[in-house]
């Protein structure tokens, strides 16, 4: 099937071509009438299948122009950047007409945000916290609204998003139609879906667990961090292939320490995200990492769900994330939209049981490497790798019988502090007991 099989209208199959786009991904094509026919949804499909796509298409096809621009589809994701991504690719599919796009997130300051709303907004994208703020403000009016996307909806439930949900659920009108997209389903998406949502269809497309197929996995066995930072730089340095790098760290601390561990090396070529940079900072890195103006980008796992920048070549793990999932998700920034992509993954010796859940998890095996002889292999531990020595909590058994290290008290520290009255003692010493004389009554 091709786009123009579906019922589109005639600016978004324009868009599409524009935008080189002829082949919708299945979680796109199941979806598709499905949500023209009005029924809620709820799509399982993982980062990098086409969600985005998946629920703009039909929404902006059923779109009808408005004098006041009140917004008509309201789209919730988690995360500023995705609030910015979606934004462009839904201003992209509506060139040439009327409808307005807007983006709200947090973070930034709320007056900016608010005017351009009041200015009208047909389709509004934004971070539940943020919307509810507009919302509650009196800048955002939701009595138009006919379709609620809600992206990512694991995600937002695990950065604690529940409440605020709810709460812009209960504000929209109640007749409307529902899509919610996620990459698993857990006990708290389905009550979700079961509360606030009308018997939605289940979608289910290449579900989180099932890895991209143009996706080639391979991992080395790495000692310690030092030698990570070596066989990084020799690798960027060393293979042709990796034209666009997303290196993925699990703390913010790490992003740092890797950044200025080899930023002399790769000068301009290089950045690196994470939540603690300014907004700016964020917007800038991801900008020019998608414009080829840099080559690597060092991030955290905050762009490792629903970020989509075409042509990245490699997704490297310099360590293992602390969820499981986690790895699909850094993994699938690659291979996307039917490209071919590597990933490539550091093991520690503390990883190797996070490694067997990942593999568990995938059902599969990652293919390891051998390390290239001219990487230097460091003897060098930081704090956190250094063995960790404990005192042997142990009593000694000792013979009760007096001898050897033990001897007999001296006499004189024999004492025995007993109470003796000073009658007893006078008694002892005068034969008699000594009293105070009473004075004679006169």
């Amino acid at each position: 099937m091709t786009f123009d099989e579906l019922n589109l209208t005639k600016n978004l199959r324009k868009s599409l071509a524009a935008m080189e786009l002829t082949t919708p991904t299945p979680i796109q094509e199941k979806t598709f009438s499905v949500a023209l026919s009005g029924r809620d949804i709820l799509g399982i499909a993982q980062t990098g299948t086409g969600k985005t796509l998946a629920y703009l298409l039909p929404t902006l096809s059923q779109w009808k122009f408005s004098k006041d621009h009140l917004p008509q589809i309201v789209v919730l994701v988690p995360t500023r950047e995705l609030v910015v991504q979606v934004v462009e690719t839904a201003k992209r599919l509506v060139e040439g007409t009327s409808c307005m796009c807007v983006g709200v997130f947090g973070g930034v300051g709320m007056m900016p945000q608010a005017e351009a709303v009041v200015a009208g907004a047909d389709v509004l994208i934004g971070t539940p916290g943020r919307l509810l703020d507009l919302v509650l403000n009196g800048y955002v009016k939701l009595r138009g609204v006919k379709k609620l996307v809600v992206d990512e909806v694991d995600e937002m439930l695990e950065q604690g998003f529940r409440t605020q949900l709810g709460r812009l659920f209960d504000l929209l009108p109640t007749k409307r139609q529902n899509l919610l997209f996620s990459a698993t389903m857990t006990e708290a998406i389905a009550k979700l879906a079961d509360t606030y949502f009308n018997n939605p269809t289940r979608i289910e497309a290449a579900p989180v667990g099932t890895p991209l197929d143009g996706i080639e996995q391979v991992l080395y066995q790495v000692p310690n961090f030092n030698t990570k930072i070596n066989l990084l730089s020799y690798l960027l340095q060393n293979d042709e292939s990796m034209s666009r790098v997303l290196v993925f760290v699990s703390t913010m601390a790490l992003a740092d320490t890797v950044y200025e561990a080899i930023a002399e090396t790769f000068g301009d070529d290089i950045d690196y995200i994470h939540s603690k940079r300014t907004q700016s900072q964020r917007f800038r890195a991801l900008r020019n990492f998608a414009n080829n103006q840099t080559r690597i980008l060092i991030a955290t796992d905050l762009v490792a769900r629903g970020i989509d920048i075409a042509g990245v070549s490699h997704v490297v793990c310099f360590d293992l994330p602390m969820e499981t999932e986690q790895y699909i998700h850094r993994i699938g920034r690659t291979g996307r939209a039917d490209e071919k992509g590597k990933s490539v993954t550091f093991v520690s010796p503390m990883e190797q049981d996070k490694l067997a859940e990942i593999e568990a998890f995938m059902h599969t095996k990652v293919a390891e490497v051998a390390m290239p002889d001219e990487v230097e292999i460091s003897d060098k531990l930081t704090k956190f790798e250094l063995p960790v020595y404990r005192m042997r909590n142990s009593l000694v058994e000792t013979d009760a019988t007096p001898g050897g290290a033990f001897h007999e008290k001296l006499d004189k520290n024999k004492k025995v502090n007993i109470h003796i009255s000073h009658k007893t003692i006078m008694r002892q010493k005068y034969g008699k007991p000594i009293t105070k004389s009473k004075s004679k009554k006169r």
